[in-house]
């Protein structure tokens, strides 16, 4: 994978990637509202982002272990969820952030 600089991503001509950019962390963060809306209040503030890869993996990327786990035990429900946004979701992986794990 080659390296884009920062200027050519920042030139006119060039913006569409940075747009993709753009419009791939809104997306994330979209998701990650979304999902943070149907799980119950306390599991909430745990949940740190989501992902949709394009092979349609839903990535789930929480605080603790503990968290995980109940996250994974909702998988279904928070695929389905997803779903119903009309994207294409066929599996649910739960991690843990690397940021959190030894705090």
């Amino acid at each position: 994978m080659s390296i884009i600089r920062l200027e050519k991503l920042l030139k006119t001509d060039s913006g569409n990637a940075l747009d993709k950019i753009i419009r791939r962390a809104q997306d994330m963060d979209n998701l990650t509202t979304i999902l943070r809306t149907i799980i119950p209040n306390e599991a909430r503030s745990h949940l740190l982002a989501v992902n949709l890869r394009e092979n349609g993996e839903l990535v789930l990327i929480c605080s603790s272990p503990s968290w995980a786990a109940r996250l994974r035990f909702d998988s279904e429900q928070l695929i389905q969820a997803v779903r119903m946004t009309g994207a294409d979701v066929s599996s649910c992986k739960v991690r843990v952030s690397s940021s959190t794990k030894n705090v």
